[in-house]
């Protein structure tokens, strides 16, 4: 295969113009908002390159469909880890990776199959559990969440990853009606290692270390930072009862650029819920 036939392929026409082809829209809201891609630095271009001169090399469709990802080319991500599950069929990382991004553009069901094939496969692929529990979770599937993220937590691959599991998992508990549960489990302090990440401060609300006027600071800029924090911060209020200020920070998270974070996405299907 020509690299210029491997492009077209993977949907990436290297003749293209440069702004057309890293200013995509990958996902339109129910209020039709439209979110895009960002520019390449290089590192697609560079990829396809690689790919180019071994188009059945699964190491390098994963490259390519990564470095996709990473400048928010969702829908060509997808491609490329299709194409890679088109030569190895049973790869879990590729479905793990296809399924998150299935999961960036919302396609719930297609995403939810991935992630359940990579886990069943491999019981111990950290991400195929964390991101099910998260789409479980988005389909109001709260029992089945709690048990994806069950099975994550023991498997989290470093600190930041342990708190976010963590986290999860006392939201899935709580929402599935087993708040006792979940308050057992975080006062064993699981996510005990320290990490700065934005789901150690949601965990510190849930334990009752600070209030809910802490948790989203005027020191918080980056749209998936607020994203993240607003969401944690309205499902706190639902599970309390507080369906008004819960509303009120979905809000806030979908306010936000930060579209592909799982709180500005979990966000919108709880508005959708609470409409």
């Amino acid at each position: 295969m020509t690299g210029r036939l491997l492009a077209i392929t993977l949907g990436i026409v290297t003749a293209t113009p440069h702004s057309a082809l890293t200013q995509s829209v990958q996902y339109r809201s129910a209020a039709g908002i439209e979110y895009r891609s960002k520019g390449d630095t290089g590192t697609i271009a560079r990829a396809v390159k690689a790919l180019a001169t071994e188009p059945n090399n699964v190491d390098l469709i994963l490259a390519l469909g990564l470095a996709q990802a990473g400048m928010s080319q969702y829908q060509e991500a997808i491609a490329t880890f299709s194409q890679g599950l088109r030569v190895a069929p049973q790869n879990t990382v590729l479905l793990r990776w296809r399924g998150h991004r299935l999961l960036s553009l919302r396609q719930f069901d297609q995403a939810k199959a991935d992630l359940e094939r990579a886990a069943t496969l491999d019981p111990k692929l950290y991400g195929a559990w964390y991101h099910l529990g998260v789409v479980r979770f988005a389909l109001g599937e709260f029992a089945g969440a709690a048990e994806a993220f069950a099975r994550a937590q023991p498997i989290a691959p470093e600190a930041g990853e342990l708190a976010g599991s963590t986290d999860w998992l006392w939201m899935s508990l709580a929402r599935a009606g087993r708040l006792a549960e979940g308050k057992t489990m975080i006062d064993r302090r699981p996510d005990s290692l320290p990490t700065a990440v934005a789901y150690a401060r949601r965990l510190r609300l849930y334990r009752g270390e600070i209030g809910p006027e802490a948790l989203v600071t005027p020191a918080d800029s980056d749209g998936v930072t607020i994203a993240t924090l607003s969401f944690g911060l309205g499902n706190w209020y639902l599970v309390k009862g507080d369906t008004a200020q819960a509303k009120t920070w979905f809000r806030r998270a979908v306010a936000t650029d930060g579209w592909p974070a799982f709180g500005f996405i979990a966000s919108e299907r709880e508005l959708l819920r609470l409409h």
